[in-house]
This record gives C-alpha cells, structure tokens and sequence, in this order.
C-alpha cells in the first residue's frame, strides 16, 4: 500500500497532501532602490513583495538569488538574475566576495531568517543593507493537520518544521525527506531523514521515486 505524503510547504505538489504550513504578511518599506547595485533575494515570498513596488524602480537592479526557484520568481518579474546560489544562505558568501567590496546590496528579507550570511559578509567589509518585506506565521493549518502513522513528512524550510512541532511530534514510523541542509538541522535530534540532491519540491519527489 503505497504511504501517504505530506507536504509541508507554501507551494503544492500534485502526488502530495499539501499542507500550507505560513502564512505571510507583506510589509512595504520604503526604499531607494537607485542606491544599489544589486538585489539578493532568497525566496519566492521576495519576489511577491516587490510587485508593491514600481517595477521601473528595480528592474534593472539585477539579483543574486539563492536558488533556481527564486531566480525564476524574479525573472517572473522582468528582473535580471546576477547569478544562483547552492540554495543555502551560506553559500552566498562566496558569491558576495566576488564582487568589490565597494558594491552596495540590499538584500529582501523576512523578518526571521534562518542563515547568517549577512553578518559574515559584513564582518569580511561587504556593504549589505537589509530591508524587511514580509513575515511568516504558522499558518492554522499545519496546526490542526492530522498525520497518519506511517505517513512520509517532506519539509521543505526549517520554518516547516518548527510549525509542526509546536502541535505535532515526529514519529518512528514517519519517514522524513527535507528539502537541504539547513532544513535537516531544524529536525529534533535522533530524527532520520533523507535530504534531496537540490533544493527543489520536485527533488524531494525524485527522491523517493529512486526509493521505490
């Protein structure tokens, strides 16, 4: 009997139970874009905040962008992208230093992040302003959700995680697949998971389809 699977994420997926597990609120501050020589955006969510904005004011303002997903979001936009990240904040440090430490960034953020990629950049002389654009939540949903048993968990953001176990507790029988790195490190210790070759929903999916 094939094991149900639930997906903890804002985005669905057509073989899972979708659980949205945020729910976000927009925030527009204001900004002068014509400060900066580049964007760094690190989520979908990003992308929506900007369209509060006039598109003329950043468009041509490329980004760095943490993974395919959020580039494609910003590209959906008429944004340009600098160039993709691992998918992991820590893997924008590198690509922060190959610019001159004289080049401004803003980088659109949620008000709790899960990485430090900032201050380490800060702290090497990179010139990084910060501009908060949206919050998440737990979303009501993922509070009341009932799991099977032996139901396979995908989480997709260490966020995921921490909303479930606020109401929910991971079981021996649940296999656990998460989306990278820093969402496995959310994970109670002495939880199992298998974690996806690349931070996408789909290669989640993959995954267990090779394990089957």
């Amino acid at each position: 009997m094939r094991r149900p699977i639930y997906l903890f994420s804002i985005s669905s997926h057509p073989d899972a139970i979708h659980i949205n597990s945020l729910d976000v609120t927009f925030f527009k501050p204001q900004i002068d874009f014509s400060k900066y020589d580049y964007l760094i955006i690190t989520s979908k969510q990003a992308s929506k905040a900007l369209q509060q904005y006039n598109t003329q004011d950043y468009v041509d303002i490329a980004a760095l962008c943490i993974s395919k997903q959020s580039a494609k979001s910003f590209e959906a936009l008429g944004g340009k992208v600098l160039r993709v990240g691992g998918g992991y904040g820590d893997t924008l440090v590198d690509a922060i230093e190959q610019y001159p430490k004289s080049t401004k960034w803003l980088y659109l953020r949620a008000e709790v992040v899960a990485s430090d990629f900032v201050s380490q950049s800060k702290k090497n002389g990179y010139d990084i302003d910060e501009a908060i654009v949206y919050k998440s939540e737990c979303s009501k949903v993922i509070k009341d959700v009932d799991v099977e048993d032996e139901a396979v968990l995908i989480f997709t953001s260490p966020s995921s995680v921490g909303c479930f176990l606020k109401n929910h507790t991971i079981k021996p029988t649940h296999q656990v697949v998460v989306i990278g790195a820093t969402t496995a490190k959310a994970l109670p210790n002495g939880i199992d998971c298998l974690v996806a070759s690349e931070p996408t929903i789909q290669s989640c999916f993959d995954l267990l389809k090779n394990l089957n």
